[in-house]
């Protein structure tokens, strides 16, 4: 799922992705950020209580300040592998003229231009997880999957962008999503149910992040058990049955 920045910037004022089968939407703030933009930011996510199967996507957005449009990057459950818990990471860019050698990654976003990356990482579920973006040279920009309980890091992938992109924009939004829903006609009542934490958005710059309260959207508003609850500074979300 990806939403245009328009679009997005809307959003922070109603629902309005009823195009769209994500669920519950969320806006991101990082204060103070200069016109030059962000040189690096990590999202945290954590999914103890989602179940072991492929079908929700959890994703934090960002724009970079002299493109129109966005990439993201986020987790989805995946079945476990050898009695071994299983989480795919995303790292993507849907920026026409992005480009990689990275083997972890491929040309193409969601059926659009740009370039998409990913790896399977065998973890607990209980385990907080850190998705950090970083310049890394020019407009090289390299996502990274870190364990917050044991430090641990895993490679998602590197891309560079167009010359003059430009660095990562100080507000954007995220999304949980249901994407077998993408491919056809779906029952509100049959869906199911998951949990996951939002944590406000961090950078080595020392800027203040923030995250708002996760709202509804689409066609199912209402209809999915939805609820959220804050603790300090994150939020968690809560869909399904």
């Amino acid at each position: 799922m990806k939403t245009s920045s328009n679009v997005l910037r809307a959003a922070l004022l109603s629902s309005i992705f009823q195009a769209s089968e994500a669920l519950v939407g969320l806006s991101w703030t990082v204060s103070d950020v200069s016109s030059s933009g962000l040189t690096d930011i990590t999202f945290p996510i954590s999914m103890p209580d989602a179940p072991h199967q492929s079908g929700y996507f959890f994703a934090q957005q960002f724009n970079f300040n002299a493109q129109s449009d966005i990439g993201y990057t986020g987790l989805q459950p995946r079945p476990d592998s050898d009695s071994q818990p299983v989480i795919h990471a995303v790292f993507s860019s849907f920026i026409s003229g992005t480009t990689t050698d990275d083997s972890n990654c491929s040309d193409g976003a969601d059926g659009g231009p740009g370039v998409s990356c990913s790896v399977d990482v065998t973890g607990p579920y209980t385990d907080g997880y850190l998705l950090k973006i970083q310049n890394t040279q020019g407009t090289t920009w390299t996502g990274t999957l870190v364990d917050a309980t044991t430090g641990s890091e895993t490679h998602i992938g590197t891309y560079t962008l167009p010359s003059g992109s430009g660095g990562i924009g100080g507000s954007q939004v995220g999304f949980v999503e249901y994407y077998p829903w993408n491919s056809g006609s779906h029952s509100c009542s049959a869906l199911p149910a998951t949990s996951v934490t939002f944590g406000a958005p961090t950078t080595s710059s020392g800027n203040s992040g923030s995250i708002g309260k996760p709202y509804e959207y689409g066609d199912c508003v209402g209809k999915v058990g939805f609820s959220t609850q804050q603790s300090g500074s994150d939020y968690t979300v809560n869909v399904g049955f």
